[in-house]
């Protein structure tokens, strides 16, 4: 198998579906990197998932940095996107572009993502200017929910859904390879996918966007509490890995691990 790449990301458009998942870690890349998934997110989602905290907003770029370097090691033909964190490239487009060369050059990226729509085109165009392949993410843009209220579908009203239409177009004009559309009604995503020229990649934005992504934890079944509703659970990983735990812990105080076969 070739290796993934944006411009065939790209080239996907009305070819086949792409298939996309988060991976914070080593060994769960090489899984995700050996089941065929065609683009791997280093998402700042792992901010909640890895690490705890309650929002995408605490992660540094020292920390995307080592996860991300983590999973490019463990992939082989995927794309790996690194997320660029809150702040990491808010302040200034030479901010930005100096952050996102970090992904590439230290942790072995092979593209970066940014949020924001139209106000973020300038940015865009400087990064891929310089030869750094940029992922759009436009709808409910999780960096931004001190300003939304919360995680709250996008969208929903006529002129809401035309800036992200707007949005949308903008970021293809400014080089965008692919655009991530996040809770949005799956008309606006449809029309949206219809009317750009690269690939959408809808999470929680319904069947007609072009491929769709997924935070791994979700799929699996490892995140505290509840699926989002746009999430399948494929897998109920967490209460096969707590039966595992309870199993070593009745092994061991019953003196039944180790056995004779596992000791030397």
């Amino acid at each position: 198998m070739s290796k993934w790449t944006a411009a065939k990301i790209k080239a996907a458009k009305g070819q086949h579906k792409l298939v996309c998942l988060t991976a914070y870690d080593y060994s769960t890349a090489c899984l995700v990197d050996e089941a065929g998934i065609h683009l791997v997110l280093v998402g700042d989602s792992l901010a909640m998932t890895m690490l705890g905290h309650a929002t995408t907003l605490p992660v540094s770029m020292e920390e995307m940095l080592s996860f991300t370097a983590a999973v490019v090691r463990g992939v082989h033909n995927a794309l790996v996107v690194a997320d660029m964190p809150f702040m990491s490239y808010q302040v200034s487009v030479s901010q930005a572009l100096e952050n996102a060369g970090r992904f590439i050059k230290e942790a072995g990226a092979d593209a970066v993502k940014i949020e924001g729509g139209a106000f973020r085109a300038a940015t865009v165009r400087v990064l891929v200017e310089n030869g750094i392949p940029v992922l759009g993410h436009i709808g409910l843009t999780p960096q931004s929910i001190r300003e939304m209220g919360g995680y709250k579908i996008q969208g929903k009203q006529p002129e809401q859904g035309l800036r992200i239409l707007r949005d949308a177009q903008e970021l293809e004009k400014a080089g965008v390879f692919a655009i991530v559309l996040e809770c949005v009604p799956a008309e606006l995503a449809r029309e949206i996918t219809q009317s750009v020229a690269i690939p959408t990649i809808g999470i929680g934005a319904g069947k007609h966007c072009d491929g769709q992504i997924l935070v791994i934890h979700d799929l699996l079944g490892l995140y505290p509490g509840r699926t989002p509703r746009f999430a399948k659970r494929y897998a109920d990983l967490a209460n096969i890995m707590k039966q595992a735990f309870e199993s070593y812990h009745r092994e061991v105080t019953a003196g039944l691990f180790p056995a004779d076969e596992h000791s030397f």
